[in-house]
């Protein structure tokens, strides 16, 4: 019985013994608690990253490389000096490198080679020049395929983003306003049209424009048939709405080794698309005038009129256009710095003095396009595109019938870089015409394949 109480009392002894210690120990120093927390050592901060210099962002830059293969074939009605067919295999390479940004401002340059594989069987030369052919007099037996050998510098230009509101390039460079009607860079031709020019691109909210002063353009034809200049060219397009896009512009240009192509064109454009239902409708009307130019021909004066609708269901497109180019008899409205291949037919029949895509009598061209885009898809072969197009072309001054023309183009990617075209064109031109209109010019058909690789 002793023993247990004195177990008993020994435990109570303990366990005060431990109530009293815990006690302590979780009593705190007031002036310890004031006292501020003892901070870890901080790690010295990483030295800030060094900025680029103007040698890192060219290095940063990207490779432009472009091959474009293409064989053309031409038959067209011979005459007494035009007795054979024209066919042409030429290689196109493009090389150039882009820097990356530096402080606003990046450059470019890009030198440009063609090359005929083979016999050169085809004429080059200024469309509807008498004199004979670039490539030698011997030429004149075939049909003009204009891509001759060349070796250039093709674009080098600087340009300077301030903000988000303005561009400027200056140098020679790619000018392609609007729908390139009045100023593209003729990229269906193996040598490219550029234009060592001063540029500025402007935006203000819903308005954008472009003026450019350009001092040379430098033609399909390589350097031997180039234009000096001093031009003028203003665009400026308000878009309130996606149903309506208006746009003015002026193209002041004078050649000082080309005066027949000088003029003053003015003019305005609207456009616009909307849905109705399941149907895209698209349209859109130019009028424009056209004058001499500092005095660099005779006077005259020269309208444009266009208008096409469209409307798009699914993968299929339709279109109705009209563009009527006016002409008195001795001169005929010109876009000389436009890409006119894409414009009166794709066998480029129509021709006047100076090079130009034109009529002396004018051209009323009406002309109706089917477009469908298949879902077509293979592992080498998808993005297919078919394209079948027929004009009507009639005499602006007279009215007369002058001939018609079937085009059709196939287009599809066979790798992401990799692309292949099949196009052909033929025009009939009309047998006879009355009296006091202009002869149309001769029957021709093109065919063209073309392979081309962009990096």
């Amino acid at each position: 019985m002793k023993r247990t109480k004195t177990r008993l009392a020994l435990g109570s002894g303990v366990a005060a013994l431990l109530w009293a210690g815990l006690a302590q120990a979780q009593e705190v120093d007031p002036a310890a608690a004031l006292e501020p927390e003892a901070e870890a050592p901080l790690e010295p901060a990483p030295p800030p990253a060094p900025e680029p210099t103007l040698s890192d962002q060219i290095a940063a830059g990207r490779l432009l490389l472009e091959v474009r293969a293409r064989y053309e074939g031409v038959d067209q009605t011979r005459t007494a000096v035009l007795r054979e067919d024209g066919q042409a295999f030429t290689v196109r390479t493009r090389l150039g490198w882009e820097t990356a940004n530096f402080k606003g401002f990046k450059g470019l340059i890009e030198f440009e080679d063609v090359r005929q594989i083979g016999p050169e069987h085809f004429a080059v030369n200024v469309p509807g020049a008498l004199t004979p052919p670039l490539n030698g007099a011997d030429k004149a037996r075939y049909p003009i395929i204009n891509d001759p050998d060349v070796t250039e510098l093709n674009r080098a230009h600087l340009t300077w983003t301030p903000n988000g509101a303005l561009q400027v390039t200056a140098g020679r460079q790619r000018i392609l306003l609007d729908d390139q009607r009045f100023v593209g860079n003729v990229g269906w031709r193996q040598d490219e049209q550029t234009f060592d020019s001063v540029r500025a691109d402007f935006a203000l909210g819903r308005v954008k424009g472009t003026y450019a002063y350009v001092t040379h353009i430098n033609r399909i034809l390589g350097e031997m048939r180039d234009w000096d200049s001093d031009n003028h060219l203003l665009n400026v397009t308000w878009s309130p709405a996606e149903a309506l896009r208006l746009q003015g512009f002026v193209y002041a240009l004078d050649f000082g080794n080309s005066a027949i192509n000088s003029s003053i064109t003015k003019g305005g454009k609207a456009s616009g698309k909307a849905w109705l239902g399941l149907y895209q409708v698209a349209y859109n009307a130019t009028y424009a005038v056209q004058s001499e130019y500092r005095g660099n021909t005779a006077a005259f004066d020269l309208d444009y009129v266009a208008a096409d609708v469209a409307g798009t269901f699914d993968i299929y497109t339709v279109k109705l256009a009209y563009e009527s180019l006016e002409g008195d008899g001795v001169r005929g409205f010109t876009t000389p710095l436009a890409t006119v291949h894409a414009f009166q037919g794709w066998s480029d029949a129509f021709v006047s003095p100076g090079g130009n895509k034109s009529f002396a009598d004018g051209i009323e061209d009406k002309n109706i396009s089917f477009n469908v885009k298949p879902r077509f898809r293979r592992t080498w072969l998808f993005n297919t595109d078919l394209l079948v197009r027929y004009h009507d072309f009639d005499d602006q001054r007279t009215g007369a019938d002058l001939g018609s023309e079937w085009d059709v183009q196939l287009t599809a990617a066979i790798t992401a870089k990799l692309s292949i075209a099949l196009k052909y064109a033929d025009f009939r031109r009309e047998a006879t015409v009355p009296a006091g209109t202009l002869a149309p010019p001769a029957s021709r058909s093109k065919a063209w394949l073309t392979l081309e690789y962009k990096l």
